[in-house]
């Protein structure tokens, strides 16, 4: 009697009333019933009787709901709603193959869009025709959100095969956000997608209209997904080859005191992967570290070269001709007023963890670097450029830091545009006898605008002329344009670094903030002449893309690097000794003779190896000067472990690089050699920074025997 009471109150009730996402899901579950009656629907994963859970809940639930004794009565109420709750969750159960997760469709109105049940992410999802045909941009953009949680596992950097296609699950991207589009779209924009390092080959204008669960396609009815792995571009080139002295005697080229290689071949390999050999200029992985060299003793010479000729560690046959210099380094007490102007990409592609929030927490760890008297000003751009902060006194150092907090990022990349808005506020604060600089940070994905790599380089070329420097910092991967931004750092007087981390932020931009802020010198030219008595062949290790012609040395209107305060720059040679059965080139049959200069064979220079010659300018000059330095057998140690230790270390590095590059003098040079001389020449190693090289060296042997 009890019972029936109770049964009597619950029929009463009003059930409650479908929510739109219910509908949704019935309707899906009902899709998934039809699939299941035809048998048209292939075994979900675990299911060897090719049943799926919401088939096995309708052949229960059918045949007791179309009782008609239980139509609409009490009992049957109560056997709708948990029977419903235990539907929901399993629809919506993470992993669940419920619903086929692996097709989106693209007929729903927006409004529905959003109301759609979130999807498993990691799944694969396929694109129906239809919804291809106009919808393209927010299932390619989705892909990263629902790929995020699976990246936070998965190795940062870990390289795919260029020719594998990608099939993502979209519709998790609409998750919780109202409206569909523009959330979605925004929120694809700050996820990774599960291959770092590959973002969609195409953008497309107009966003999704909806996305649903459909029912399968067959494998021909489905468009995939294709991704380019492609997207980051390198500057970079061949291997220097071996040349002969007695036909190519004198080797020039420029300084580079750059150093955005080493970071990103430290990211690519703490994340998992090898580094594309693109990536690696060895040079940058040997300035990247800071040596003891000995410096000028004054500013009236900014640099001073320290040369020393050693054995060749990977070449019994072959010396290494190691040339080190080290700029004049200024105390913070006398260093110039700067008047810095911040150059931020808040673009749509900066919306990432490593990209734009990495950026403001190493512009505020610059900004309480710099002196009270200092200058900032801040200019975005996304699409169009934006002043932010005009020329603000780093007095006021809590306005400026509020600027930097509110920074955002959307929208497309107009870089070119930025970049003459950033001159134009820099020349407005103009500090004479100071330091004037534009800082850079991006991503590199310049797409709007004048985007080539030659129509910017004539921006920051005609600008530099004002007395305005240029420094570029990368941020991010999967659209980074190290091309470009080496482009802009060489030709705008200025360096390129990348960074990965605080902790790069923290030494690029406050630890060598003279390094990086205060040139001491610009259009640094190196050029070496060997002598053919003593030296029959020499391989210039890097600087392939500072090479310059031989006239160019004297050539005052030729632009080379700058070397900034405190800055080392290293070059290393590895040189053939005549008679030495590494020597590649046969000697010439004819005309041999007139290939020696004359002064070579002057009993005066009998004692030298090659001659080292250096052009600079003092800042704000047009006039070069010059400083000479002869390499002699004095110069030279009997054994590696004779040379000193900085030395030593410096060539560990070179040899890193050359294997990463896969230059060919080292392939019989193994990792754990290079790791054994690094370690015995690690020296003190104040920041770690040795230290944590041992452990990429470590980490590359490891990745190589994969």
């Amino acid at each position: 009697m009890t019972v029936d009471k109770e049964l009597e109150k619950l029929s009463r009730l009003t059930p409650p009333a479908a929510t739109p996402e219910a509908r949704a899901r019935a309707l899906a579950a009902a899709m998934q019933a039809f699939d299941t009656a035809g048998n048209n629907a292939p075994a979900a994963q675990g299911n060897a009787k090719g049943w799926r859970q919401s088939s096995i809940i309708n052949w229960i639930w059918s045949p007791v709901m179309n009782k008609k004794f239980l139509a609409g009565s009490a009992l049957a109420t109560l056997l709708v709603i948990p029977a419903a709750g235990y539907l929901a969750i399993e629809l919506t159960r993470n992993g669940s193959p419920i619903v086929d997760q692996t097709e989106i469709a693209g007929n729903l109105s927006k409004s529905e869009a959003s109301k759609q049940p979130a999807a498993t992410a990691g799944q694969p999802v396929t694109v129906a025709p239809q919804a291809a045909a106009g919808n393209n941009r927010l299932a390619e953009q989705s892909v990263a959100d629902a790929q995020a949680p699976r990246d936070k596992e998965a190795p940062a950097l870990a390289k795919p095969d260029a020719s594998q296609t990608s099939e993502f699950d979209a519709s998790a991207a609409l998750t919780n956000k109202p409206e569909g589009s523009a959330a979605a779209l925004g929120a694809a924009k700050r996820a990774a997608p599960a291959a770092p390092g590959i973002v969609p080959q195409r953008q497309f204008a107009e966003p999704m209209a909806a996305i649903a669960p459909s029912p399968a396609l067959p494998a021909e009815g489905r468009v995939q997904i294709q991704l380019d792995p492609n997207r980051e571009r390198f500057a970079n080139a061949a291997a220097n080859p071996i040349k002969s002295v007695a036909t190519d005697p004198v080797s020039t080229f420029s300084a580079d005191v750059d150093s955005a290689s080493y970071s990103f071949v430290r990211r690519s390999l703490t994340g998992g992967a090898m580094p594309d050999p693109q990536s690696v200029r060895v040079e940058e992985m040997i300035n990247y570290f800071p040596y003891d060299w000995p410096g000028p003793d004054n500013a009236d010479q900014p640099f001073k070269a320290t040369v020393t000729v050693m054995p060749t560690p990977w070449n019994h046959d072959t010396e290494l001709m190691h040339v080190a210099i080290k700029g004049y380094d200024i105390a913070p007490a006398t260093t110039p007023h700067a008047n810095l102007v911040f150059l931020i990409d808040v673009s749509g592609s900066m919306d990432e963890p490593d990209k734009l929030p990495l950026l403001k927490s190493a512009f505020r760890l610059l900004v309480n670097r710099l002196k009270a008297d200092d200058t900032v000003s801040i200019v975005t751009y996304a699409g169009n450029a934006g002043t932010v902060l005009t020329p603000t006194r780093v007095a006021e150092k809590s306005k400026i830091l509020s600027a930097i907090d509110r920074l955002e990022a959307g929208g497309s990349t107009g870089g070119a545009e930025g970049i003459e808005a950033a001159y134009n506020l820099a020349k407005q604060g103009f500090v004479k006898d100071g330091i004037n600089r534009v800082m850079l940070a991006t991503d590199g994905d310049f797409n709007v605008g004048p985007s080539s790599d030659e129509d910017l380089k004539r921006i920051i070329e005609e600008r530099r002329k004002d007395g305005i420097f240029l420094t570029v910092l990368g941020f991010g991967r999967g659209n980074l344009n190290d091309s470009l931004m080496q482009t802009l750092a060489q030709n705008g007087n200025g360096s390129a670094a990348y960074i990965d981390t605080l902790v790069e932020a923290q030494k690029t931009l406050v630890e060598e903030a003279g390094s990086t802020l205060f040139p001491i010198a610009s259009d640094v030219k190196f050029q070496v002449e060997f002598n053919p008595e003593r030296i029959a062949e020499y391989r210039l290790i890097a600087y392939e893309t500072r090479a310059l012609n031989r006239e160019d040395f004297n050539n005052d209107r030729v632009d080379a690097g700058d070397i900034g305060s405190g800055h080392s720059v290293t070059a290393i040679y590895e040189i053939t000794p005549k008679g030495s059965p590494a020597v590649m080139n046969d000697d010439l049959r004819y005309g041999a003779a007139d290939q020696v200069p004359a002064e070579a064979s002057d009993s005066a220079h009998q004692g030298e190896l090659a001659f080292v010659k250096m052009r600079y300018k003092q800042p704000g000059e047009e006039k070069s000067a010059l400083i000479t330095t002869p390499v002699k057998d004095g110069n030279a140690v009997s054994t590696v472990d004779a040379a000193p230790q900085d030395v030593r270390f410096s060539v560990a590095v070179a040899a890193f690089g050359q294997k990463l590059s896969h230059v060919a003098a080292v392939d019989a040079y193994s990792y754990q050699a290079i790791a054994d001389l690094a370690a015995t020449s690690r020296g003190a190693d104040a920041f770690g920074y040795r230290s944590d090289f041992l452990s990429l060296v470590r980490l590359a042997d490891g990745l190589s025997q994969r």
